[in-house]
């Protein structure tokens, strides 16, 4: 009810959700997920589209009689940590295994959803999808806010959808990784320090507040004490100091694309000539069965 209410206020004041991202300085999708009663806004937010939708404090006192316990029977971690991303000034990350979410190109983050809990419902992944790319956008966005991804040498070699997914996977690195903004580090198998055995985010809020949210087999934790937020710091930088340089880690990619190309190529040609062999097959069982040679009659 109460993100229907926003939504009528915003249409009547007649701004789109992507405006008011950018007044408030957050992604669109905050705005998306707020009116769609999915996520909890401040009552400084609230106070905020008071004033954007000149609703007097129309808005706040609706947002006072909301019993918003009724909805945190069953809190979504996940959701609290986007909603933190979508707003952070710099974002630190650490990945094993696979590539970090905010690099991913489609074509990897289809292969990953479409083969996690989600397969089967074409719907669900197309949505998760989309949530994925989303949350990319204001960091691959001119002057977008810094973001440091460090990944482990196993995201690399781990394949995941095929050499041709891995291909593409390759070459958005490379892509992306020219922008001002980002910076991507490898961190090989032979560091010492690679013993961060989970996924790991820093998170630099506009404030100046610093959170770290890490990940489990079934959940995610936000750390927000400061004591714990600068020990994971420290086991950040000390990472960071054995990973390979930036231009290094380009290399990297770079060879491993051409080789998921080769790969790819081979894969082609196996593909090729298993269709080669099957239409053969299916050639001589038309006909009746193998051909047999006639015998050469005696001139004798």
């Amino acid at each position: 009810m109460f993100g229907e209410e926003l939504k009528y206020a915003r249409e009547a004041a007649g701004y789109t959700q992507g405006d008011v991202g950018k007044l408030l300085h957050c992604d669109r999708t905050v705005i998306s997920r707020t009116e769609s009663g999915k996520r909890k806004p401040t009552v400084e937010e609230v106070g905020e589209l008071d004033r954007l939708y000149g609703s007097g404090d129309l808005l706040k006192r609706l947002y006072g009689r909301v019993d918003w316990d009724a909805s945190l029977e069953y809190p979504d971690w996940f959701w609290r940590y986007v909603d933190l991303e979508a707003v952070a000034s710099a974002v630190r990350t650490y990945q094993e295994g696979l590539m970090a979410g905010l690099l991913q190109c489609r074509q990897y983050a289809y292969a990953l959803i479409s083969d996690g809990d989600a397969a089967g419902d074409a719907d669900e992944v197309e949505e998760l999808i989309k949530v994925r790319l989303g949350r990319q956008s204001r960091f691959l966005s001119p002057g977008g806010p810094l973001l440091v991804v460090i990944l482990d040498e196993s995201a690399i070699r781990k394949v995941i959808g095929g050499p041709g997914v891995m291909r593409a996977q390759m070459e958005h690195l490379l892509r992306v990784a020219q922008l001002p903004n980002i910076v991507i580090h490898v961190a090989p198998f032979s560091s010492r320090q690679a013993s961060i055995n989970t996924t790991m985010v820093l998170l630099e809020l506009p404030d100046g507040q610093n959170v770290v949210y890490s990940e489990s087999i079934d959940r995610g934790d936000l750390i927000e004490d400061s004591a714990r937020v600068t020990r994971h710091h420290h086991r950040f930088d000390r990472l960071r100091g054995e990973c390979l340089s930036e231009s290094d880690s380009l290399r990297l990619f770079a060879d491993a694309m051409e080789g998921f190309r080769d790969d790819e190529q081979r894969a082609r040609r196996g593909r090729v000539a298993e269709e080669q062999l099957q239409r053969r097959q299916r050639r001589q069982l038309h006909r009746g069965g193998p051909w047999i040679p006639p015998q050469r009659r005696s001139r004798a």
